[in-house]
């Protein structure tokens, strides 16, 4: 969840060590950190500081050169937020230093031998277990060192290591948590996220678990934990630099909002086939007589995704039909689930590196499932371990808070559900008029986001609101989950999602005029037993901001969006409403990019 950067080279490394922090400051954190070293400074000289990037550089002397340094962003697991909770850690002699991503299940255990051995810890966190453990090694190299340590570790890690006896070399480390290599000219670099290297090079390396890299300034080689060495080709990253600025819009969630007609546009470009009224998804490695043979879809995710799979689960069996449902990740693989040969998984994931999706996946692959991804990062965790699936193509999203991966993630799914649903009985007709609605999408959106001087002001109106309740009956339920999930993220207002169906056995207690309800009503077979809905709130002087194709007679506030195809409405009907959670915290002055507590890739449980 928190963020590494490393380089070994010819450079000063400070600036490059601090420019690639700030460009991950959009994971979330609490402290951050940074140690370099080099030929003509020998030893390692470290700075730390709670709070932001910024606290850091301030601290930073003039004279803190270095050709080789390891940096680091954290979100606290273990121990608060404080100067001595920060990375990196070192051990007692000051010799090795660490920094780490995820987290060791059995550092109390380990910590106590060490306590007993006569060490003293300067931090709460477990992190600096490993620091201790490879600095009492007497293993010849730092790569032996490092891989005795992490045989007696337990948990998730991806870690980069220095140590001021081998100052011609990084090692770093994966298992659950991203660890990428940058390829530069006499120069590499190591990171959590390719969006700290893409300043400085498009070429990289994704270790898997269980493996390891030692990077020095002219060469890397990639191995494994028991020291057998490993083939790894560089990739080019697809995303250039400027992708990752906010290019004129004030934040991040702003700017990629209105990125959301271009965002789909490319989701959609090269895979319609107006020929047979379908769509060419060839990475999915599933051929028509492995699609027929499916006899249930289960899609996993954790948070948006979670809610972008709901909407994919209902145009599955409506387009395909075929059986299927969405749950929790993180639910899913603690539950000993029945494993069907017959149905297809699905995981889905922006970062591609979710812990919890990705765990799913593993324990779905040793049970012999097929799983496919649905990812936006073209060669992350998921992507490798998945027998096949769609990339959506948002391009970077910064923002903690997702908005245009959210979707291109439901538009992918409209993809796969065409697919599916050709290969079955969809017909002809039926795949041209979902075809002709895909396309009408971007204009649509474009549409939608011309109407945000309205929304601000309806945001007014809502913000100093304690509570909201947001409600929607079968295509519009998911849609309410998600609207209440940005509310919640990025305003702090406390927002509930139910059925509006559910109204009468229970949340009708809540309705009163401090308490507004946002009311999901596409025009479609459900349009009267969601006026109804409305109706039972008004006789209780609810307020109702709606969202509909036509304005809502009973409603205080109507958003009126373009319609579409009755099966890809529920896309559209969310868009208006990232704008209002928008607005409304931005009306109340939230941290809109980095919103409190989270971070953007949940890399640990």
């Amino acid at each position: 969840m928190c963020g590494i950067v490393g380089y070994i080279g010819r450079r000063d490394v400070a600036p490059l060590l601090l420019e690639g922090l700030q460009r991950l400051e959009y994971r979330g954190y609490d402290s951050a950190g940074i140690i370099v070293t080099g030929p003509k400074a020998p030893g390692l000289k470290m700075i730390k500081a709670k709070g932001r990037v910024r606290e850091l550089q301030a601290r930073i002397p003039k004279r803190f050169a270095g050709t080789t340094g390891i940096a680091h962003t954290r979100w606290a697991t273990h121990g608060a937020p404080s100067d001595a909770n920060a990375h990196p850690h070192q051990d007692a002699e000051g010799k090795v230093a660490v920094v780490h991503n995820g987290i060791i299940d059995n550092a109390s255990e380990l910590r106590a031998k060490l306590v007993a051995d006569g060490v003293e810890f300067l931090s709460e966190t477990d992190t600096e277990v490993l620091a201790h453990l490879i600095g009492r090694s007497e293993a010849p190299t730092l790569e032996e060192r490092v891989q005795a340590a992490l045989r007696i570790v337990e948990g998730t890690y991806g870690i980069a290591v220095l140590h001021a006896d081998f100052p011609d070399r990084i090692v770093a480390a994966r298992n659950g948590s991203p660890v990428v290599l940058g390829i530069g000219e006499k120069e590499m670099f190591i990171a959590s996220d390719v969006a700290a290297l893409v300043a400085h090079t498009r070429q990289i390396v994704t270790l898997d678990d269980g493996e390891m890299a030692t990077l020095k300034a002219d060469d890397f080689r990639t191995y494994t934990i028991e020291g057998t060495r490993t083939t790894a080709e560089p990739t080019t990253v697809e995303w250039a630099a400027e992708s990752y600025d906010m290019g004129g819009h004030d934040t991040y969630m702003h700017k990629e909002v209105f990125e959301q007609a271009d965002a789909v546009d490319r989701v959609l470009r090269g895979r319609i086939d107006d020929r047979f009224s379908t769509v060419r998804l060839g990475g999915l490695n599933l051929d028509a007589r492995e699609a027929r043979g499916v006899r249930r879809v289960k899609i996993l995710g954790c948070g948006t995704s979670y809610h972008a799979g709901l909407i994919g689960a209902q145009l599955i069996e409506e387009l395909a039909r075929i059986p299927a449902d969405a749950e929790p990740a993180s639910e899913f693989r603690y539950r000993d689930p029945v494993v069907d040969p017959d149905t297809l998984y699905v995981a889905v994931s922006q970062s591609g590196e979710t812990y919890d999706v990705l765990a799913a996946v593993q324990e779905l692959k040793r049970k012999g499932a097929r799983v496919l991804g649905v990812v936006n990062v073209v060669g992350s965790a998921i992507a490798r371990e998945a027998d096949g699936g769609v990339y959506v193509h948002a391009g970077p999203e910064v923002c903690v808070v997702s908005t245009k991966c959210f979707t291109n993630t439901t538009v992918a799914f409209a993809l796969l559900a065409l697919h599916l649903g050709r290969i079955r009985d969809l017909s002809v007709s039926d795949g041209r008029r979902i075809i002709e609605g895909l396309r009408r999408l971007p204009a649509q959106i474009s549409e939608i986001l011309d109407q945000e001087d309205a929304i601000r002001k309806l945001a007014l109106e809502y913000a100093g609101a304690k509570s909201m309740m947001f409600i929607g009956r079968v295509r519009g339920y998911p849609v309410a989950r998600e609207a209440s999930l940005k509310l919640k993220e990025v305003s702090y207002i406390h927002a509930e999602a139910y059925p509006a169906s559910e109204l009468k056995h229970g949340p009708l207690a809540l309705i009163e005029p401090a308490l507004p309800t946002v009311a999901i009503v596409p025009d479609d077979d459900l349009l009267e037993k969601n006026r109804a809905a409305l109706e039972e709130i008004k006789a209780r002087d609810g307020r109702i901001l709606a969202v509909a194709h036509q304005e809502q007679e009973k409603a205080d506030h109507t958003i009126v969006v373009p319609k579409n195809e009755d099966e890809l409405d529920p896309i559209l009907m969310g868009i208006p409403l990232q704008l209002l959670a928008y607005h409304t915290a931005l009306a109340m002055g939230r941290d809109i990019d980095k919103p409190r507590n989270l971070a953007k890739s949940v890399t640990v449980e």
